[in-house]
């Protein structure tokens, strides 16, 4: 049995303790607690695989529960476990694949915010979903399949379920500024991230009827099996606003793994995922609508990333994860550049290694302690440590890149900014006036050579924390 050890200060007993307490009240046919695991999967919350044993024989549940059992503040943007298991159970009875809301999490019972549910066999790892050949047969009807799915989400009466009593609308102009806002407060200069900001608030959409928006339907928080999609997960997030939101979120880069050519999640067609959309809902798809919310799309998740990153900072669960997330908001940035100022960079080259003398180079110790993760750690272990361990040599490779690239881009930034100001202040001091200029109007999003620095700086910095990522490709043939 492999049980987790409690987080929660509050009581003496332990997590399994307590799940055994609660189970045989919410569960019918309840006979043993029989093992826990958290899984890989969940960033932002915990989800967990419990074994039971019932009177019909073994089972499994999943558990969602906030990170470290702590709930954050309950905003628009995050209504909270209780909403989301409320929205799940709404969904369901508009055909939407949904598991079974077995409990919600009380404050009595111990084990902080979250709920229990139904258990589903399926795939939703990204990477395997655009790949797994036991998919061949159902991946080009997914799109339709996906299209349709959220044509009746949308379609959801919010009066009649109550939603509109937990959910907050959020319109694009609010959307896009506290997602600015969110991005400031981190502190970090990010210019193309603030240019994309400017360009959104210039390209809002002027028109659209108020419907449940999921906000984080994609690739990966969709459970597929060779039938279609068994169930759609991760509603934290939920809120009201422009229906279009969830199209464009679909269509973001990021979520197609690997496969550029497939822009719904990296398994289907444009064409398709609308076809499906307007079958059920009768309304016309606009593709111009869906590009804002694309674009959108690849915004928020570069702040949303960077957000992974500051908890890391000053958040109870200090992951290895977390940082890691953190770099992918080059991914975006890159995508926001593909998106909106593509064309041709210059990619900078490595520069010689300092060799001590009978020294071990940096270098070479970072691969030293990649090759044991990978060779020795991983070979050796499985579940969330083997994940961890990969994601851990993963960032010793960014490590490594940077060592060899991360000289020269600093020194070429500083050399393109230095002209586009005229000055010859520190990069620092003057990342920081781009980053004011593009926050107060003063600086034009057509100012001469503005995007070519951006396009630059961004494209080079993702040759250092992916370089693999198909983003990457697509901005350097361009």
């Amino acid at each position: 049995m492999s049980l987790v050890s409690s987080d929660e200060g509050a009581s003496k007993l332990s997590f399994d303790q307590l799940l055994g307490q609660l189970l045989p009240k919410v569960i019918d046919g309840f006979v043993s607690l029989d093992g826990v695991e958290r899984l890989s999967a969940g960033a932002s919350q915990e989800t967990y695989c419990i074994e039971v044993t019932l009177k019909g024989g073994p089972e499994k549940l999943a558990m969602r529960r906030a990170s470290g059992g702590e709930e954050g503040e309950i905003t628009a943007q995050h209504p909270g476990l209780a909403v989301e298991a409320l929205l799940m159970q709404t969904a369901a009875k508009y055909a939407v694949p949904e598991p079974e809301i077995h409990h919600v999490l009380r404050p009595e019972d111990g084990l902080g915010s979250g709920f229990i549910m139904q258990w589903l066999e399926g795939l939703t790892l990204g990477a395997r979903i655009v790949k797994a050949p036991e998919l061949d047969q159902i991946r080009p009807k997914l799109a339709f399949l996906c299209g349709e799915i959220l044509a009746r989400i949308h379609g959801i009466d919010l009066k009649a379920s109550g939603l509109d009593q937990h959910l907050q609308l959020l319109t694009p102009r609010e959307y896009v500024e506290q997602t600015w806002q969110r991005y400031q407060a981190f502190n970090t200069p990010q210019p193309m991230i603030d240019y994309t900001a400017r360009w959104l608030l210039a390209n809002l959409p002027e028109n659209f009827t108020p419907s449940l928006v999921h906000n984080d339907f994609r690739n990966g928080n969709v459970m597929v099996d060779e039938t279609g999609v068994v169930a759609v997960l991760d509603w934290e997030v939920a809120h009201i606003g422009d229906p279009m939101r969830d199209l464009g979120w679909m269509l973001t880069h990021s979520w197609r793994f690997g496969r550029a050519e497939l822009p719904v999640g990296g398994f289907g067609q444009t064409e398709d995922l609308f076809a499906g959309y307007e079958s059920v809902s009768g309304k016309k798809v606009d593709p111009e609508a869906v590009k804002f919310w694309q674009v959108f799309g690849s915004f928020w998740w570069a702040v949303g990333c960077l957000g992974m990153a500051e908890h890391y900072r000053t958040g109870p669960d200090q992951s290895v994860e977390r940082p890691a997330i953190g770099r992918r908001s080059s991914e975006c940035q890159v995508d926001c550049v593909n998106l909106l100022i593509p064309g041709p960079v210059e990619l900078v080259k490595a520069h010689e290694s300092i060799t001590g003398i009978d020294m071990p180079r940096i270098d070479e110790l970072l691969a030293s302690v990649t090759d044991f993760l990978r060779q020795d750690v991983m070979s050796n272990t499985q579940g969330r440590t083997n994940f961890l361990a990969r994601v851990a040599s993963n960032s010793l490779d960014i490590v490594q890149r940077e060592v060899a690239l991360g000289q020269t881009c600093l020194a070429n930034e500083s050399q393109r900014l230095n002209e586009l100001f005229a000055s010859d202040a520190s990069v620092a001091d003057l990342r920081w006036r781009l980053v004011h200029g593009l926050r107060d109007d003063s600086i034009s999003l057509d100012l001469p050579g503005l995007a070519d620095h951006l396009r630059a700086t961004v494209v080079n910095q993702i040759a250092i924390d992916q370089p693999r990522y198909a983003g990457f490709a697509t901005a350097t043939k361009a």
